[in-house]
């Protein structure tokens, strides 16, 4: 599966120069002509990778989105503005950007740019910690308070998407698509069972894969105090 980018601006001239630029860079590339809409399709599809949010928008402006964006995912958010104060630009900051493009710009660096950012949010992304568990994806290792846990490969898939939506609810279709693939047969079930299973191998951070009941399952992180 290719690098996402969601696109949402509502000037179409502008919306198709950026897509065809990023999409000669081989990246995948989805466009909305305003905020509300760029946030319903995160909302379907968790699997985007970086967001290009052009303020002024009708319905729900960029930052709005973005502010939005940020309450359930940790993925690079670029804003794009017309708007030269600098406070414009700290608002956006504000609201949890972590690019922020004044117009007009050359399409070429604003590539570069993603390309830089998706690198950083890449590496950052191969490492999960916290007080309790502790995962490396690329060598597939994970810590349980101390212990050494031992994981499928199915396993860490699961979990790596979860850490890359923390917080987000993942329907459990969401869930066989992007682990198993979408020409898997499996069902409902097979993820059911694969989650029990990796709750139990995760001890005390099982708890972490929370149950929604009626929609999927969210990784929310629990802390114990010392």
């Amino acid at each position: 599966m290719g690098t996402k980018i969601l696109i949402a601006d509502d000037e179409a001239k502008m919306l198709v120069l950026i897509r065809d630029f990023l999409v000669r860079e081989n990246f995948e590339v989805v466009t909305a002509s305003n905020g509300q809409i760029a946030y319903n399709m995160y909302l379907e599809d968790p699997n985007i990778d970086l967001f290009i949010l052009d303020i002024m928008m009708p319905v729900m402006d960029g930052l709005e989105a973005c502010q939005k964006i940020r309450e359930t995912s940790s993925k690079p958010i670029i804003i794009l503005t017309a708007k030269t104060r600098e406070i414009d630009e700290l608002f956006g900051f504000r609201r949890g950007a972590d690019e922020y493009i004044k117009k007009p710009f050359s399409p070429t660096i604003l590539v570069a740019r993603v390309k830089a950012l998706l690198k950083r949010t890449v590496k950052e992304n191969t490492i999960y910690k916290d007080d309790q568990l502790f995962i490396d994806f690329d060598t597939h290792s994970t810590i349980v308070k101390d212990k050494p846990i031992k994981l499928s490969k199915i396993e860490y898939k699961l979990l790596q998407l979860f850490v890359d939506n923390k917080n987000a609810v993942l329907s459990r279709e969401q869930i066989l698509d992007n682990v198993w693939g979408f020409d898997y047969e499996g069902t409902d079930r097979t993820v059911d069972t694969t989650i029990n299973r990796l709750r139990t191998k995760l001890l005390e951070c099982g708890v972490y894969i929370k149950t929604v009941h009626g929609f999927g399952y969210r990784f929310e992180v629990t802390l114990w105090s010392r």
